[in-house]
């Protein structure tokens, strides 16, 4: 047993509210727990990793500029995997792979169908109907969908003041979405944030299903699972009748794939899934309430994205919402 698995064994136990059978069964979502701040070199690690989402957000509206959204989530996915194919020529050992278990097989595919698969075909036409700034707010509401998932299908319990924090955020996403109005930059927002809303719950299952898997795997390893399973996944949709094959290749658009690829998909979800070894599932879906502040930010610097007043006091509700249910 590695010190992670002894630090979360350490939390769950100290708590009395945690059944010990969630414990056996390697399930660390503590809704209830009482692990320490998010701090150290996972706190670093965890607010990098947002920082780099929430550039991702602009990098996919700019790609779409050029190319069929389903090209740049395969190139995307290509890259990563051609990356990960170069570093396990040359260093085989950071992979870990003497510590599979056939087992597992299962809860890995649940984990990469839910992400990148079906999370990225949500997610690369959100950001094509909406705007990086309303797409990147939503996502604030994935620890709320985390809790409400683990007191739904773990047993854990949710105080009332958690409830309700968790409902105040489903309605601001539901505000958030029914305000939006088409313009240049959202050319479907009602529909754009929908599919943002469908990818957090995409997000939800990944998060659950990794925290279960980073304990006996190393964060390369499942970062690369991720990035191959999403490349097979896509290539066959590039020849579907809707998408469009580019004829050629813009260099800046070629650039913020490149970016996506080997940037966010392996340094991203890179760092994330090293910081799932040290803190609970909870409290790294909690840092995702920085998305909206850098997403915001990024796209009225980098895009010339404005929120609407309406849009704000949504935000307020979803963020006010998190806020809530982070009480225990």
């Amino acid at each position: 047993m590695d010190p992670a698995e002894l630090r979360f064994l350490h939390f769950s136990f100290i708590n009395l509210s945690i059944p010990r059978r969630l414990v056996r069964r390697g399930i660390f979502l503590g809704t209830f727990m009482t692990p320490a701040p998010v701090t150290g070199i996972a706190g670093i690690t965890l607010i990098v990793t947002m920082i780099l989402w929430s550039s991702s957000f602009i990098a996919l509206k700019f790609s779409f500029q050029y190319f069929d959204p389903m090209v740049v989530i395969f190139g995307r996915m290509a890259i990563a995997s051609c990356c990960f194919a170069v570093l396990y020529a040359g260093r085989r050992d950071l992979f870990h792979l003497k510590f599979f278990r056939r087992e597992d097989l299962k809860l890995l595919l649940i984990m990469a169908i839910a992400e990148p698969c079906f999370y990225f075909l949500c997610e690369g036409h959100a950001v094509n109907f909406t705007t990086a700034s309303q797409a990147g707010v939503i996502t604030a509401i994935l620890p709320v969908l985390v809790m409400i998932a683990a007191a739904c299908f773990l047993g854990e319990r949710m105080s009332r003041t958690v409830w309700c924090g968790a409902l105040l955020a489903l309605a601001g996403v539901i505000a958030l979405t029914l305000s939006g109005s088409a313009s240049e930059n959202a050319t479907n927002p009602i529909l754009g944030n929908f599919l943002e809303f469908v990818a957090m719950l995409c997000a939800t299952v990944y998060t659950i299903s990794m925290k279960k898997l980073v304990s006996r795997y190393s964060p390369l390893f499942l970062t690369a699972v991720q990035a191959i399973t999403g490349c097979i996944f896509f290539f066959p949709l590039l020849f579907l009748p809707g998408t469009e094959l580019p004829h050629d290749f813009n260099n800046a658009g070629t650039l913020a794939v490149i970016y996506l690829g080997a940037v966010i998909t392996i340094g991203a979800y890179g760092l994330y899934n090293f910081s799932l070894k040290y803190v609970t599932a909870s409290r790294a879906a909690a840092c995702v309430n920085l998305i909206p502040i850098f997403s915001v930010l990024l796209g009225w610097l980098l895009l010339g994205e404005r929120l609407n007043g309406t849009q704000i006091m949504a935000g307020g509700m979803i963020l006010l919402g998190v806020f809530f249910t982070q009480k225990r």
